[in-house]
């Protein structure tokens, strides 16, 4: 009987971290995991690994998590930052998490799910072939929110979770975060209730991962000021944080679009130079800045 249960539990536990095969074309992920289920909702993460991957490795890993104001969005915002870091060497994820357009969730959850993933890939790093100790997190707008909880907040772990697994991670890549959600910060009026331990800038402690911020300097949600005020929280904290301001240019400038690749690429290479300086990366960065 214990035998049978053992076989049975096994079963399960594959079909739940097998992957969904994807093409490895292009920008499509290399794989999807299912990470978490809530209800009939399935959270995935989209992997994009590098070339020549063998399962004895131990490669760098890094999960984003997409913009969207915690409302919408999509995880192939960072597709193209996924595909370039997994060209360099590391295993480059981007993550699913609950949004209220789709599930009707507040912020909250977005965190929860944000801890969830970090757990789950942490987790498998033998199956992904990832260094669990080399794992960074990344994400724009709302998404670096995210990824800046997972490296702040003591709070908001699913009750699922094994919370002996560490949710933080051991860098962070934030493109124009929303990481002050105070009184006068985005979203307040949101996570009002919470925001003392909703607001990463306000849980800032010595543990707090090195970190590097991409902002533009006429971003209509997030003020230089607070980029440069959690810089300064950051060294006083003993940590680290490189912030790169980028003239004249507004929210979401990074993203890659037709025709807009300058600043995609060079956000691309000083996150590269950043993951280099951690350990992560080796040799120059192989992307060239755009002229467009």
């Amino acid at each position: 009987m214990r035998k049978t249960i053992a076989l049975l539990a096994l079963a399960v536990c594959t079909c739940w971290a097998s992957p969904i095969a994807r093409a490895a074309d292009g920008e499509d992920p290399d794989a999807e995991f299912i990470y978490k289920t809530i209800g009939e909702t399935e959270l995935k993460v989209h992997v994009f690994y590098p070339n020549g991957k063998k399962p004895a490795d131990r490669r760098p890993g890094i999960v984003f998590f997409f913009g969207g104001g915690w409302n919408g969005g999509s995880p192939s915002q960072f597709y193209p930052q996924c595909r370039y870091l997994a060209s360099r060497g590391m295993v480059a994820i981007s993550a699913e998490y609950r949004v209220k357009s789709r599930h009707d969730t507040p912020p909250s959850e977005c965190v929860k799910d944000g801890k969830s993933a970090v757990r789950w890939v942490r987790s498998h790093a033998d199956q992904l072939a990832i260094d669990p100790d080399r794992l960074a997190a990344g994400g724009g707008s709302a998404g670096g929110h995210v990824a800046a909880a997972t490296g702040t907040l003591s709070g908001f772990n699913d009750p699922t979770d094994d919370q002996s697994v560490s949710a933080r991670p051991n860098a962070l890549v934030l493109f124009n975060p929303v990481y002050d959600n105070g009184p006068e910060g985005y979203g307040h009026n949101r996570v009002q209730e919470y925001w003392r331990e909703f607001s990463p800038m306000h849980n800032i402690d010595g543990k707090t991962p090195p970190t590097i911020v991409f902002l533009g300097t006429k971003d209509s949600l997030i003020p230089v000021s607070t980029a440069q005020n959690y810089k300064k929280l950051m060294e006083k904290a003993g940590g680290r944080c490189d912030l790169h301001l980028y003239e004249d240019q507004p929210h979401g400038f990074f993203n890659r679009r037709e025709g807009r690749t300058k600043y995609y690429s060079e956000t691309v290479i000083e996150a590269d130079k950043f993951l280099n300086s951690l350990g992560y990366l080796q040799g120059p960065p192989t992307m060239s800045v755009a002229t467009d």
